[in-house]
């Protein structure tokens, strides 16, 4: 309850009476969330983010991207932020969210169980594609995964590609699960929160989104100077934005424009820029063809 009211006061500081443009609002964690704003009468976008880093920062990050958003279609945003990717798919499923940021593995979960659908994906700092990086402490003796057999290991969420399906393939190739070749193993929920852990050598390892990675060595050098990375995945496409199979086909195709035109225009840019996002291009899906197969391994998928 605390992070909500931060959250609730950051909106309420940021729309004062010289700013009447403020669309995007924090919903609560009700199963009920579509509500009809008293001014406009318009009922809002409802955006889903499980948050990649804290979700403090996720929210600071999203807020003027969301904000865009909402000025382009003419419609309140709702912001909603659950902990993990399983319940963001799970608002999508239902139809409780409109569009939702996610993981590649938690779009490939959604796309088998549901018929998810990509709507966009982002482009980083100029790159289409990421990796999974496992990382150790600067002056760990380890040099590979293997090295790791037996040790305290870091994932991020049971739905990241990066964060769990990487690391957790490539101990299952080995003939192993990850609860009898770890030692222990935690659960982070967000990817700063691995990188941190393993620089504070709480843990021996641990397994994070490349772009979140280089994101934050940019931010706080220091951690380059904690951590190393030992082992990385091949690339895949970058995470995607998602709708439900059934949405409005009006308003998926007014969605995809904002997203396929925004950096076209200064505001637009300004709200990518928090993000280190270029543009959004429509995604390949066959950019995800080695997330399927990875997910087939470890799952039993057919």
């Amino acid at each position: 309850m605390a992070l909500l009211a931060w959250l609730v006061l950051v909106l309420a500081t940021g729309c004062g009476a010289q700013d009447q443009r403020k669309k995007v609002r924090l919903a609560t964690e009700s199963k009920s969330q579509v509500t009809l704003p008293t001014t406009a009468q318009k009922v809002p976008l409802r955006v889903a983010v499980a948050p990649v880093i804290s979700p403090r920062e996720s929210f600071k990050l999203y807020a003027d991207l969301l904000d865009y958003i909402a000025h382009r279609i003419d419609r309140p945003v709702d912001f909603l932020q659950r902990m993990t990717y399983g319940e963001i798919n799970e608002l999508v499923r239902y139809g409780q969210a409109d569009l939702a940021f996610v993981c590649d593995y938690a779009f490939v979960q959604g796309e088998r169980d549901f018929g998810m659908q990509l709507l966009v994906a982002p482009v980083v700092m100029g790159k289409s594609r990421y990796q999974s990086y496992v990382i150790v402490p600067r002056d760990s003796d380890a040099r590979s995964l293997e090295d790791l057999r037996g040790k305290a290991f870091a994932f991020s969420d049971p739905l990241s590609s990066s964060g769990w399906l990487f690391p957790t393939h490539l101990v299952r190739l080995a003939g192993e699960k990850p609860e009898s070749f770890f030692k222990r193993s935690v659960f982070t929920y967000s990817h700063d929160k691995t990188v941190k852990a393993v620089a504070d050598k709480l843990v021996d390892g641990g397994a994070v989104d490349s772009l979140v990675y280089e994101f934050m060595l940019m931010g706080d050098p220091q951690l380059g100077d904690k951590t190393r990375v030992i082992r990385q995945s091949e690339p895949w496409g970058n995470p995607p934005v998602v709708v439900h199979p059934r949405i409005d086909p009006d308003l998926r195709e007014a969605l995809k424009r904002v997203f396929l035109t925004i950096q076209d225009d200064l505001q637009g840019r300004s709200a990518l820029a928090p993000l280190m996002i270029d543009r959004f291009v429509q995604p390949d899906a066959q950019a995800y063809d080695d997330v399927r197969s990875m997910a087939a391994l470890v799952t039993g998928w057919p």
